[in-house]
């Protein structure tokens, strides 16, 4: 992802994330994830227009959890486009300790544009297609 423009979101990781085991439960690294995206959206595509009956809705999620993470290790969720396409474009996220660099899980998801009153999948709104183009970068 070094070569991708991304934001970085900070987690601050609470008691009840951890499992008898030490770490971080693997649903709750899920959390960590949709914090990230939310930071995204507030970034990248201006979030308080969603919901007022266009928005953004997850179609897939595919996760590799590749380390352990432990309630004392600093962790961040980096997030950068993947991929646009007509009606959907792809996020990356990684949890990553920014200190050693070690990726501790990855994230690809399928996010759809959407009409919530016709309930039904949109093309990309232009200004959305444009913000994230630009946030991309040439």
């Amino acid at each position: 992802m070094a070569d991708r423009k991304k934001t970085v979101t900070p987690v601050q990781k609470r008691f009840a994330d951890v499992d008898i085991l030490g770490h971080v439960n693997n649903v709750n690294l899920q959390h960590y994830f949709d914090i990230g995206k939310s930071d995204w959206f507030a970034k990248v595509l201006d979030a308080e227009e969603f919901w007022q009956g266009e928005g953004i809705i997850t179609a897939a999620t595919q996760t590799s959890y590749l380390e352990q993470t432990r309630f004392g290790d600093y962790v961040v969720v980096e997030t950068s486009v993947e991929k646009i396409g007509t009606k959907s474009f792809t996020l990356l996220q990684r949890i990553v300790a920014p200190g050693s660099g070690q990726v501790k899980a990855e994230s690809h998801s399928v996010m759809v544009a959407y009409d919530f009153n016709a309930q039904t999948s949109i093309e990309i709104p232009s200004h959305w297609r444009k913000a994230m183009e630009d946030f991309m970068g040439p």
